[in-house]
């Protein structure tokens, strides 16, 4: 019986580089030998998928906080269900571009509920799986603010287009779990060039996970 996989999230604000980043890791896993499955939340799975069409969709009047966390919940379960639980279970390593901490930070921090809240969803509806290790990826302001308008040109997702006030309370929300979770969390500067980020996403893999 295989050993099991490891399962890596990578989280932050908008406009911190993480898709990017998830990327990078995932092929740099590969180049490896290992069996790498790269997803991303809401979605990696067709019911996710459409949830995520329906909570990031910019037509009608949106989803108030509680409809929003149970929405995300709903997702990330099928997602835990019917790829990443597998996915562990076979061996391979997990790669996410965001996950639990996401949903702390944007329905929690910025939309109000509680962090206990968001947590009690995740249990019922994904049996409180938690990534062996979450890199936290931080940029400062001006860069965010770059990257967002060479990605978005204008046209951001239902979310990200959210005023500056709910994204502050997004990032102080992430920068506290960090601080309150360290043996789970592991901050990467963002800031400068996708290679040089990257590279600091290995060394903070290898110091904290061992090298594969």
């Amino acid at each position: 019986m295989s050993a099991r996989g490891r399962f890596i999230a990578l989280e932050g604000g908008e406009g911190a580089g993480k898709s990017t980043q998830a990327r990078l890791l995932a092929e740099a896993l590969r180049g490896r030998g290992l069996e790498v499955v790269l997803t991303r939340e809401p979605g990696g799975t067709p019911g996710a998928e459409a949830i995520r069409a329906l909570l990031l969709g910019t037509e009608g009047e949106g989803w108030h906080p509680r409809a929003e966390a149970l929405l995300f919940a709903a997702a990330r379960s099928d997602h835990v269900e019917r790829l990443i639980r597998p996915a562990l279970e076979r061996g391979a390593w997990v790669v996410c571009d965001r996950f639990l901490d996401s949903s702390r930070a944007y329905q929690g921090g910025g939309g109000g509920l509680s962090d206990e809240e968001i947590v009690s969803l995740h249990r019922i509806g994904s049996e409180g799986l938690l990534p062996d290790l979450t890199l936290l990826v931080e940029v400062s302001a001006g860069a965010a603010a770059y990257r967002l308008a060479l990605r978005d040109q204008g046209a951001s997702d239902r979310i990200g287009g959210r005023d500056l006030a709910y994204h502050a309370k997004v990032l102080e929300a992430f920068a506290r779990f960090g601080r309150a979770e360290p043996g789970r969390f592991a901050s990467v500067d963002g800031d400068g060039s996708p290679e040089d980020t990257h590279a600091r996403v290995m060394a903070t893999l290898d110091a904290r996970l061992g090298r594969a």
